[in-house]
């Protein structure tokens, strides 16, 4: 088979997620937007719904509804992009909670959907989504009056822990919120690590659980094999790839495998990116094209079958770094052709 595999260990993701819930005295949701970070929300979400999450958040209603497919009642679904135009029908009848995000969203839900859940979302300085202070101001006792499930908002540096925008978030979301009788919210994985004073009620966790940074103790989650398709051997001065950008300087193996930036691999990375046989570093050569790449194999014992990409050893952070990017893009990158395994 030229199908790369991609393992994905729900024992580590859940071990992930009781870790950082346990760093705080709040509920501890969960973040499984993006089909959760790229790796399935179907089987994703029914492993933290086991471990005990209730709350789950997700970026848009329709993927709120394919969540509450899969997981049925006993959970609350907030929606962060809240409710927009269309979207009333979705909202009711999978039982979502939109974390409303103006004052227009505000009459639209009211008028839709008066008596429905919903949450709000202010915008503590981030200047992406939510309720700008005067807004809040103007809607407060009216929002607060109809019960909010959960307010909520989100900081922008909180993977720099001495930036000074972490402080000045906390301040303004402590003046919008301080005194209300509602559940309150203003960490993901990076504000988890920040510590209490940023936990509130309720934390998010979202990259941390699928083994990212800023969560240094995190687990590893994904491993990703690649089928070798066919070896050969390069003579000097001969090239591989598109564009003759690798030139051979000795006799080197050269093993084709079967992933390219098609599969999420970003062709960014191949200057700096290496795959594994066991414990032999195996280095890109040339340019990562749609479906192939090329590897040197010339330290491998044996010709190997298959080359590792991601592992314990080899996360995504580190093939961000290579590719100039973040965690987060690798991860919801990962493209549709692998064959997904679950295990743990």
């Amino acid at each position: 088979m030229a199908q790369a595999l991609l393992d994905i260990d729900l024992s580590a993701l859940v071990a992930n997620w009781r870790a950082l819930a346990a760093m705080a005295r709040a509920e501890a949701g969960a973040v499984v937007k993006a089909d959760a970070y790229g790796l399935g929300v179907v089987p994703v979400s029914k492993a933290l719904a086991e471990a005990g999450a209730r709350r789950f958040f997700v970026a848009l209603a329709e993927e709120g509804a394919a969540l509450r497919t899969a997981l049925g009642d006993g959970i609350e679904i907030n929606v962060f992009s809240g409710h927009m135009e269309g979207d009333a029908a979705l909202i009711r009848d999978a039982a979502l909670t939109p974390m409303i995000n103006s004052a227009e969203q505000w009459a639209r839900h009211r008028a839709a959907l008066p008596h429905h859940p919903f949450g709000i979302q202010l915008d503590s300085g981030m200047n992406r989504l939510g309720i700008e202070p005067a807004d809040w101001a103007a809607l407060r006792d009216a929002a607060l009056a109809a019960g909010p499930a959960l307010v909520m908002s989100h900081l922008a540096c909180a993977d720099e822990p001495d930036h000074a925008m972490n402080a000045t978030q906390l301040s303004a979301f402590r003046a919008m919120t301080d005194g209300i009788d509602a559940p309150r919210s203003l960490a993901a994985t990076g504000g988890t690590l920040l510590g209490e004073d940023y936990h509130f009620d309720v934390i998010r966790p979202g990259i941390g659980v699928y083994g990212g940074a800023p969560y240094a103790q995190a687990r590893a989650v994904v491993a990703l094999h690649v089928p070798v398709i066919q070896t050969r051997t390069v003579l000097p001065g001969e090239t591989v790839g598109y564009g003759n950008t690798w030139r051979a300087e000795r006799p080197t193996r050269v093993a084709t495998i079967s992933a390219g930036y098609a599969d999420g691999l970003i062709r960014a990375m191949g200057p700096q990116a290496s795959f594994r046989s066991d414990d032999t570093p195996c280095k890109v050569l040339g340019r990562i094209s749609m479906d192939l790449i090329g590897v040197d194999v010339s330290d491998c014992a044996e010709p190997p079958q298959q080359l590792t990409l991601l592992d314990s050893r080899q996360g995504v952070d580190r093939l961000a770094d290579w590719a100039g990017t973040i965690g987060y893009e690798i991860l919801t990158s990962l493209g549709a052709r692998y064959d997904r395994r679950y295990h743990g």
